[in-house]
């Protein structure tokens, strides 16, 4: 079953109160796959009608590290090495489907991969990840309750 993922609110690529980021949606297709879908806006190019690498990097990022956040758990984890085959010009102003799948989670440190498609399904950008838990010290209930993490509502 399709649930929908928490956002924060300012989060870059998923704060709902980010007024300069990317705003993403990502819903859990099942344990360990998540999938977004999403147009680019025109202000996030590089060369004339292409996304920027950096931005593109930015959502292959999320994508992939939330494999590990599904079901609803609040598991916050950095990036620690971030892999990345641009295979295609990544089209601003038009519907891509971004999709990550866990590879290996030991409980601390995760492995996964994705990729981004084109609406024809052509493979666009091919990633991997490793991502690691942020020390508990550092994620406190506060801090996780004042970032906005819950499950908004999609609009109409």
């Amino acid at each position: 079953m399709v649930s929908k993922q928490a956002q924060a609110r300012h989060c870059f690529v998923c704060g709902v109160d980010n007024p300069t980021g990317l705003r993403m949606k990502f819903y859990d297709l099942e344990p360990g796959i998540v999938e977004a879908t999403y147009t680019v806006e025109e202000r996030f190019q590089g060369y004339p009608g292409v996304v920027h690498g950096g931005i593109i990097a930015s959502m292959m990022d999320e994508v992939m590290g939330r494999v590990f956040m599904g079901g609803g758990a609040t598991r916050f984890m950095v990036t620690a090495e971030l892999k990345l085959r641009y295979r295609k010009p990544v089209p601003v102003g038009k519907p891509l489907i971004l999709r990550g799948k866990a590879v290996t989670d030991n409980g601390r440190v995760g492995r996964a991969e994705g990729y981004i498609s084109d609406e024809n399904g052509d493979i666009l950008v091919q990633g991997e990840i490793v991502v690691a838990n942020i020390p508990a010290a550092l994620q406190s209930i506060d801090s996780v309750s004042d970032t906005g993490w819950q499950v908004y509502p999609d609009e109409e």
